[in-house]
């Protein structure tokens, strides 16, 4: 084995090794992420919304999805947790001034800027830097600006005036809640549960999936809708029915006046009877008292002379 002209053997040409797995590409994993709609994998493309969860999907795609749910195959298992579109909120990004379309006649290869940038510091949305949204109004912010921007004290003249405590910092007095303020919209939100971190890591999701099982555990049952009412009515037997139909009321007064002028009725009805002719009893009823089968000339007739 050697000096004879041929080659020398190595142990890894000798020795089978076990190969090692193949490790999916991180950074194809994060554009993957915050380029393209975790459901149909499609480029985003706005409006966008996102689920308790931090994922973000088109929201044309979650429609699709929830008119058909078999309609994607991984569907279950990446939005199952997705009811309707309550449980979603539509997000308000802010466009990257920056970002300019591909030209068809740039040959170099030049990465890809991001679509949306944080309002604050101007950060792309690109997976680099974590972005959060407020779950009350949807505004994006990443997570660096908004923490930022949340610690600086600000103190403003009007907080002197008395009656005029905690009117910057959006303070709940019906509640007792220390509320902060959206620095886009200025809508009220709560720091510790309104805040949602887009596309969080393994650890951070797990989390965030408890809160969002322990707030629907804790939402109240639902009554049934007018349909299912109709038709839990429609299912029930007749003699339910019958016996859960409640018995019309009638007014006394009312029943009084009737039952004597059924009465007067029955006096007028014998006093006719009793001055009536023998001949015209006779068309009516045999001498004998056997009462016999009306005729065509005496079915329904009446004489006022009798």
């Amino acid at each position: 084995m050697g000096n004879d002209g041929g080659s020398i053997p190595d142990r890894r040409d000798l020795v089978r090794t076990k190969q090692k797995a193949e490790q999916a590409d991180k950074a194809n994993q994060v554009r993957a992420m915050w380029f393209f709609c975790a459901l149909s994998k499609r480029p985003l493309q706005e409006p966008i919304v996102s689920c308790p969860l931090g994922k973000i999907y088109n929201k044309d795609a979650i429609l699709e999805f929830l008119l058909d749910r078999k309609s994607f195959g991984d569907g279950e298992e990446i939005c199952g947790h997705i009811r309707s579109l309550k449980d979603v909120k539509t997000l308000k990004l802010t466009p990257n001034p920056a970002k300019t379309p591909p030209s068809a006649n740039s040959s170099e290869s030049v990465p890809e800027r991001a679509s949306f940038v944080c309002p604050l510091n101007f950060k792309e949305m690109n997976g680099v830097q974590p972005f959060v949204y407020i779950s009350s109004c949807g505004c994006v912010f990443s997570q660096a600006g908004l923490k930022a921007l949340s610690t600086t004290p600000s103190k403003s003249p009007s907080s002197d005036i008395p009656g005029e405590t905690g009117k910057e910092k959006g303070v709940d007095k019906e509640q007792g809640q220390d509320l902060d303020l959206c620095p886009q919209c200025g809508a009220k939100y709560d720091r510790s549960s309104d805040v949602l971190q887009l596309n969080p890591p393994p650890e951070v999701e797990a989390q965030m999936r408890a809160a969002m099982e322990a707030r629907r555990a804790a939402e109240p049952v639902k009554g049934k809708g007018k349909k299912r009412k109709a038709a839990a009515a429609d299912a029930e037997p007749p003699s339910k029915k019958k016996a859960s139909s409640p018995m019309p009321t009638t007014n006394p007064s009312m029943a009084a006046a009737s039952k004597a002028v059924a009465e007067s009725l029955a006096i007028e009805e014998a006093k006719r009877k009793a001055m009536m002719s023998d001949a015209v009893k006779s068309l009516y009823a045999p001498k004998d008292g056997q009462k016999k089968k009306e005729t065509f000339m005496t079915m329904g007739t009446f004489t006022r002379y009798a």
